[in-house]
């Protein structure tokens, strides 16, 4: 009779995570996850064929983790807004999280910056369409814009050199917001990509 596994696959799996916050994706080996457990690395490989496994295991349990940040958001009484600094929030909370994944993707995981993408856009998109009075379409594409500047400041915090407040990001926020929102509202076919470039900018500059 094979002798009983100490550990549940969701113990190592939880194990695995609290290295990977203290000592990033690449610091996640079997002799650390061994050393955490207080066991030789054999227990890990009756239930992961690999290494590479786990970590996909530790990125689905970093997306089950940021979508709780995302939700959060939603609640807030301007819910884009609130998504976007519950983005920044969980960039300095959990760090190696966040590098899990919008700066790598592990082998054998999905993901990587653009798969996040479009998990926060399907999670934000009823909100968007009901709230700023947006086709689907241009939702998506108001998002993808917003989510460009809210990862750059996430991108800045988890490499320690954002030298914005909280108050300053959210400020940023707004004035980016406003100036895409009324853009894709006031601007024929933007959103298409269909619009007259230079037309536009001949009228603006003019102002």
């Amino acid at each position: 009779m094979p002798p009983r596994t100490k550990f549940s696959k969701e113990e190592i799996v939880q194990a695995a995570v609290r290295i990977t916050r203290k000592k990033g994706i690449d610091g996640l080996t079997a002799r650390e996850l061994g050393a955490e457990l207080g066991v030789s690395s054999r227990p890990i490989f009756t239930w992961f064929d690999s290494m590479e496994q786990l970590k996909a295991a530790v990125h689905e349990q970093a997306m089950g983790r940021y979508r709780q940040y995302v939700e959060a958001g939603l609640t807030g009484p301007v819910p884009f807004l609130g998504v976007g600094m519950q983005y920044i929030r969980f960039a300095r909370e959990e760090p190696e999280l966040y590098k899990v994944l919008f700066l790598s993707k592990p082998g054998g995981a999905d993901g990587g910056a653009m798969d996040s993408l479009a998990f926060s856009q399907d999670l934000v998109r009823d909100s968007l369409m009901s709230i700023y009075n947006m086709d689907g379409k241009t939702a998506d594409k108001y998002f993808r814009d917003l989510w460009l500047v809210a990862f750059s400041f996430a991108t800045l915090i988890v490499t320690d050199d954002c030298p914005y407040t909280d108050g300053e990001m959210q400020s940023i926020f707004t004035e980016i917001s406003l100036a895409v929102c009324k853009a894709y509202k006031e601007v024929p076919g933007l959103s298409e990509g269909t619009f007259d470039r230079d037309a536009v900018f001949r009228e603006l500059v003019r102002k």
